[in-house]
């Protein structure tokens, strides 16, 4: 089968597209033929090497990228239960060793759920690692509540868009930073306000928010705490060191939380995702396609910083 290999940390003009030998599921795995995959940017943090003390150190363990997926079960293991051949389904192989970026990959069945009926291919493999995170983020650590002021920082983005959509989905009333160029689009997905940050800084003008989901990370701890309302959460995804050190003493003095956060690849949030979908209380924002050749192509794009939503790999 074809797949996009990298054999040595570097940049995408250091992936290869190469036959490799087609798995072979194993008692609890799942064979799918891949439909399409999404490109992320934890794939290009990979291939430079920058995990390499998880990864490998001299070169990479695993040697296919790509985490979000969306196909049809090829075959099944003899222990698996969930899924038969046929099957159209979607999924994050992030904590599964990855290999999206080929024709098939094998995975447990536990990475997966069963493809909404009413979305292509490409929009499923749009979903997983990042609209988990965005849930995860405004749900489990925000405690995102009816009713709140929600802002989304990044809101233009493949965890963005998703998050403008959950929020509003769970209740909250949404403001959306953006550029100038993003703000049709986010006002269509459900955001209640935009704030083009080239022309506001939404850390300055006093207005306060109950629940500020950053996936950026381009202000300072104490910008965003004076952005947040007595008892606020702040929720990034981006990774702020001195929120390990600052955030104990905002709780304390001002009752103000502010967390860090990974999401974790869960099955149950993939088909809490799935009733959204299917609901068409959230719809997957596509910025651009590439096939499996292009990759690298892809990857340079979404490197750049100014993709609308997702990129995909499509054939």
């Amino acid at each position: 089968m074809k797949a996009i290999v990298f054999k040595k940390y570097g940049s995408p003009d250091d992936l290869q597209l190469m036959a490799v030998a087609k798995p072979t599921p194993e008692a609890d795995e799942v064979l799918v033929k891949v439909e399409a995959t999404a490109v992320n940017q934890a794939d290009n943090h990979l291939l430079s090497g920058m995990l390499r003390f998880s990864t490998g150190l001299l070169k990479p363990k695993q040697q296919i990228l790509g985490s979000d997926i969306a196909g049809r079960v090829e075959a099944v293991g003899s222990n698996v239960t969930q899924f038969q051949v046929g099957d159209a389904v979607f999924g994050d192989l992030s904590g599964y060793g990855r290999g999206g970026f080929a024709a098939y990959v094998a995975v447990p069945e536990s990475a997966l759920a069963l493809k909404p009926a009413n979305i292509s291919f490409a929009e499923a493999a749009a979903v997983p690692m990042t609209a988990v995170t965005a849930l995860q983020g405004l749900r489990d650590k925000g405690q995102i509540q009816p009713g709140q002021q929600v802002l989304i920082n990044g809101a233009s983005g493949g965890v963005g868009t998703f998050a403008v959509q959950i929020a509003r989905a769970l209740g909250g009333e949404v403001t959306a930073v953006v550029s100038a160029r993003n703000i049709e689009m986010v006002r269509t997905i459900g955001a209640n306000h935009v704030i083009d940050y080239t022309q506001e800084d939404f850390t300055q003008t006093g207005q306060q928010y109950d629940l500020i989901f950053d996936t950026v990370g381009n202000h300072s701890v104490r910008a965003y705490k004076r952005a947040l309302k007595a008892n606020g959460r702040f929720v990034t995804c981006a990774f702020l060191p001195a929120l390990l050190l600052l955030a104990p003493w905002f709780s304390w003095r001002e009752g103000k939380t502010m967390v860090n956060m990974m999401a974790k690849p869960n099955q149950n949030d993939l088909v809490f995702m799935t009733g959204l979908l299917e609901a068409g209380k959230v719809i997957p924002v596509i910025d651009r396609c590439y096939s499996l050749k292009d990759t690298a192509d892809a990857l340079r794009y979404l490197g750049e910083g100014h993709a609308r939503g997702k990129v995909i790999i499509t054939g």
